[in-house]
Parts: C-alpha cells; structure tokens; sequence
C-alpha cells in the first residue's frame, strides 16, 4: 500500500502531465528548510515557494485552514492572513492537521491544494519569477515549473500575505 506522501506526490506528476506542463525535478539530499534546500537546488529564495498551513478562526464557530504560499525569503504576515480572510483570529495549524490536508510531510507541502478543506492563498510577490522552486511532496525531490503554468494550473487566490523577515521578527514564520 502506497503512504500518502507517495500518493501526493504521484498525484502532482499526473495532475501536470494530463495538462502537458513542462517540468523539471532535481534529485538532492533529503532536506525540508527553504534555505538550504534552495542553495541545493541552485535557486534564489525568492524563487522558492515557501508553504505554510494557517488556522483561521471566522467568529467562535467557523475555523477554515488556509495554504499559504510565499517566497522563500519572505514571511508570511499573519495579521495580512487574518485581514484578508475576515477572521478573528490566525494560527499555524498543527502539524498533524497540515499534514493531513496537504498530504505530504512539514517541509514538502506544496503549493497546490488537493483537499477541499485547505484554500490556496499565494501572495503576488512570488509570481514575479519566471520558474517556482519547490520541494514535491518529497523531502529528496525538488520540481521547477514555469509561474505562468503555476498559476493556469493551480489557479490561487491572490492577496499580500507576505512579509520581509526584517520587519516581521515576530509576526510570521
């Protein structure tokens, strides 16, 4: 039996050959952190699509989980998440519940959503690459699309999301 990560990552490679996306993926040593995957990869950070599952309570009874999808050397800026969502309150979720939404393991969420439950929410910044970076469901395999098939594919929900690590030392991850 195939484990989730398996599963998502397959799943992704079906997803952009039915849609005949061009891609790359780049083999490297096992390796979830943004920075050091992306000197692995030969990418600037800014290329590199950093993903982050958010908890957004809406009043004390409606809780939506958000994707969030950053440049890798940004933020993300959760009053900007909580704004943009209308919510009373913004978290990261738990590893146990972003993990089961994104089905795939901290460190290889990517930034497509498969479940229903989990919105994508990209802030523009990123898409100002040609090519995004990201780790494919998998802490050993990296894939670079083109952003503007990114963005056919996936079709995310815009908004400014994103903070420079300068000014948010406390506010964001």
């Amino acid at each position: 039996m195939k484990t989730s990560l398996e599963d998502t990552y397959e799943h992704l490679i079906a997803l952009l050959d039915q849609h005949g996306v061009q891609y790359r993926l780049i083999e490297h040593a096992p390796e979830g952190r943004t920075e050091l995957v992306s000197a692995m990869r030969g990418n600037t950070l800014s290329q590199a699509a950093k993903c982050i599952v958010l908890m957004v309570k809406i009043g004390k009874k409606i809780t939506r989980y958000i994707l969030a999808v950053v440049p890798g050397d940004a933020k993300v800026d959760l009053p900007a998440v909580k704004t943009l969502m209308r919510g009373t309150y913004v978290a990261f979720a738990s590893s146990d519940i972003a993990e089961r939404l994104a089905g795939s393991v901290a460190g290889t969420i990517l930034p497509f959503s498969f479940n229903p439950e989990l919105e994508l929410v990209v802030d523009p910044s990123l898409l100002e690459n040609d090519e995004l970076y990201f780790n494919a469901a998998r802490l050993d395999r990296s894939l670079v699309l083109k952003t503007s098939d990114y963005v056919a594919l996936a079709q995310p929900r815009l908004g400014r999301i994103a903070g420079s690590p300068s000014t948010l030392t406390d506010k964001g991850l």
